[in-house]
């Protein structure tokens, strides 16, 4: 599973957060590798540094799934660690239910009678 990090100007994209970022992504969806490809990580600032508040950080995680269509998922938070490990999470969640639906089907009759693979 090849992992791609990617920041915008408001978010310092340094070798350090890259790692960080990969690592929390790795571990956390680790078990889903034979079916994800690649995995893109897009962290950004909305409203750019210049400007407080809260949950302005944002990360859009982009998984490429082997023979099925890209699926994505974000998160906003206050720090892009935050961000990425949020989104890292709802795609953790997102792949469990695609890993179950596809595999619901398995091992059951259909109506006519053959066995469903």
């Amino acid at each position: 599973m090849q992992i791609q990090v990617n920041t915008d100007r408001n978010v310092e994209g340094t070798q350090a957060f890259e790692e960080e970022v990969r690592t929390m992504i790795a571990r956390t969806l680790d078990r889903f590798s034979e079916r994800v490809t690649r995995i893109e990580a897009h962290v950004s600032d909305s409203n750019s540094g210049a400007k407080g508040g809260g949950a302005d950080i944002r990360c859009v995680l982009e998984a490429r799934l082997a023979g099925m269509n890209p699926i994505s998922v974000r998160h906003q938070a206050a720090t892009p660690e935050q961000a990425v490990a949020g989104a890292t999470e709802k795609l953790e969640k997102m792949l469990q239910r695609t890993h179950d639906r596809l595999n619901r089907t398995r091992g059951r009759t259909s109506v006519g009678g053959a066995e469903v693979d």
